[in-house]
């Protein structure tokens, strides 16, 4: 796994490289998770023994915050997955870009839609819709599609091709 983080230092974010990245470290949170609960009743049998009211419900208010915090990145990374959303990893300026390459091309008459997610971590697919002038050859196209999303790390694409 890794961290990614702006210059001063505020927004971080996780990129998972495999599926296997994203499994260790949910096994190493909950192991984390599970210390930190025995932690935090160790810590509340102490407090109550130094004559501390309401110990159990400090320490559980702490262990929760502290564990939501820690498992944070990894619900928004499996949520992005399971939602199907744009990978964070590509920009949407470089989509935007593909999309006007494609359009200023003489034999398409548009992109109708142009959707990309990720399957796993760092498994881009993808599916374009594009119409191009009846009775053109739209090989030169789909290479040429391929070939612009290929270079933004999209492998899996789909490209349907409408002659109007």
């Amino acid at each position: 796994m890794t961290y990614l983080s702006s210059r001063n230092g505020e927004d971080i974010e996780s990129v998972y490289r495999t599926a296997e990245d994203m499994n260790y470290h949910s096994v190493c949170l909950h192991v984390l998770a599970d210390s930190i609960r025995s932690a935090g009743l160790i810590m509340a049998s102490w407090f109550l023994s130094l004559g501390i009211q309401n110990a159990e419900v400090l320490c559980l208010g702490l262990v929760s915050v502290a564990i939501f915090m820690l498992v944070m990145p990894l619900f928004k990374a499996t949520g992005g997955i399971l939602l199907q959303m744009t990978p964070p990893s590509i920009p949407n300026s470089a989509l935007s870009k593909c999309w006007r390459q494609i359009t200023a091309r003489e034999d398409v008459l548009e992109v109708a839609q142009a959707r990309f997610w990720e399957l796993v971590p760092s498994h881009v697919a993808g599916c374009v819709s594009i119409q191009v002038k009846k009775g053109m050859d739209d090989r030169p196209i789909l290479q040429f599609v391929h070939g612009l999303y290929h270079d933004l790390g999209i492998l899996d694409l789909t490209v349907q091709t409408d002659e109007i």
